[in-house]
């Protein structure tokens, strides 16, 4: 079945050619040989090298005994050849062009078992290792993308993302101060890890690493409630004299495809600025604050915070860039109130994609539709998103009753201007019985969008 296309609102869609790249990216069921003579392994240069050396080398070496002092040595081999040949069904020059091929096999025979030996004694053998070095290569050509965000939508959409590319950098949210994240950073003046943990997870090469990380301990004083991935972001970052030293370390040992940096290395305080004049200091306070007032703007403090030079460099080498999918005020917005970070999004040429929320949050976006979502993104940012992705599938009638009882609502176009309206694109992107996004269809989706503007 072919990946569904993207779809604009309105009589003026029409059915786009869906994108099979994505299908592309893994090798297919072949012979061993084959695949590893597939495009991107970077195989073939160098076999055509060495067997292109060998001929070459064939010929020096012939022409040495033919006019040194191997020359009757030389004779008697041919001569002894010419036996094992009949002149009149084996022409005697094929007898030597068998000679000739036979050695190039067993070379190249020698070469592959070379290989294997050294490829066994690594812990690797060479059926996965091709796919391995298939998948490497073809990945390091995949799009550019900046992901902003936090929360569970910013680690599921990095999930789906490294199946389609290995250039990914994500810029988390650091401002939680409650549950595991805020304990650690209250009693080590520290950034909250845990956005960082599931996205060091979702990114990581190991499942092992990947469920250790977001492993939760239930007992253990002291402990109890805090993930490993917390625990051992905080080990590193009080070794090391805080994360932004230790970056390095972090992904080596994670074995991250791509990059995770928080947006900042210096722990902030999220403000909220309600509609009724009251403020809420601590994003953790805001479900049970606002009331019936309506978050008007957020705030950082202190205000002026740094970015990391890498995730600077990021953006402005970037091909695409991503808000979300997560909580609008407390995921996305954010990191985009980090000065640096904001600046270089509005400068960038990349184009910006906004992963519409399928479900409001109470306390957070009560009542919000579309168009408050991307006003307030362009209130903070200064910069409209390019293309606005939502989600066209429908919610079952089951998840919705239970969101609802939450005080949740489906977010809707209800009320949205015709700029809004000409930006969103439509998409499948819903997993199944719930009102999440699909990682791997929003990264189909993203990856789509982004090579037709290659």
């Amino acid at each position: 079945m072919s990946d569904p296309p993207l779809r604009r609102d309105g009589p003026a869609w029409r059915p786009e050619r869906p994108d099979v790249r994505a299908r592309e990216r893994r090798p297919q069921r072949q012979g061993r040989a084959v695949r590893w003579l597939a495009p991107g392994i970077g195989v073939k240069r160098w076999l055509s090298l060495f067997v292109l050396c060998t001929l070459v080398g064939a010929v020096g070496f012939l022409h040495f005994t033919w006019t040194g002092p191997w020359h009757f040595t030389a004779t008697r081999w041919i001569l002894w050849i010419n036996h094992l040949a009949n002149p009149d069904r084996f022409p005697l020059h094929l007898a030597g062009l068998t000679l000739a091929g036979l050695s190039l096999l067993g070379a190249l025979y020698s070469i592959a078992m070379l290989n294997r030996s050294l490829l066994r004694g690594t812990g690797s053998t060479p059926a996965s290792a091709v796919d391995v070095i298939y998948e490497k290569r073809t990945l390091a050509r995949g799009v550019k993308v900046v992901a902003v965000g936090g929360g569970t939508g910013l680690s599921n959409l990095l999930s789906g993302l490294k199946k389609q590319t290995g250039n990914i950098t994500a810029v988390v949210t650091v401002a939680d101060d409650g549950g595991s994240s805020g304990r650690l950073r209250e009693a080590l003046d520290m950034v909250a890890p845990g956005d960082l943990t599931d996205c060091y997870a979702a990114l990581s090469d190991s499942p092992v690493l990947a469920r250790l990380l977001l492993h939760r301990f239930e007992r253990g004083e002291g402990i109890e409630g805090h993930t490993f991935g917390n625990l051992m972001l905080a080990t590193l970052s009080e070794e090391q004299g805080g994360l932004e030293t230790a970056m390095q370390d972090i992904h080596e040992v994670l074995r991250v495809q791509g990059a995770v940096f928080p947006a900042t290395t210096h722990p902030p305080t999220l403000v909220a600025h309600l509609t009724d004049g009251r403020t809420v200091r601590g994003e953790s306070q805001f479900v049970s604050q606002v009331g019936d007032a309506r978050i008007e703007r957020v705030s950082l403090d202190p205000p002026d915070l740094p970015a990391l030079p890498q995730v600077l460099t990021a953006i402005a080498e970037a091909e695409v860039l991503v808000l979300g999918p997560g909580s609008l005020y407390t995921s996305i917005i954010p990191a985009l109130l980090v000065p640096d970070i904001a600046h270089a999004v509005r400068n960038s040429a990349a184009p910006l994609i906004y992963v519409a929320s399928i479900m409001t949050e109470p306390g957070e976006t009560t009542g919000f539709t579309l168009q408050d979502h991307v006003s307030a993104i362009a209130q903070h940012l200064g910069r409209l998103p390019d293309c606005v992705l939502m989600n066209d599938m429908p919610v079952s009638a089951q998840v919705l009753r239970r969101y609802h009882d939450d005080g949740a609502e489906l977010v809707s176009l209800r009320g949205a201007d015709r700029d809004l309206r000409s930006r969103v694109l439509f998409a499948p992107l819903l997993q199944p019985d719930t009102a999440w996004h699909n990682p791997d269809a929003l990264a189909n989706a993203i990856v789509e969008l982004t090579s037709k503007q290659r």
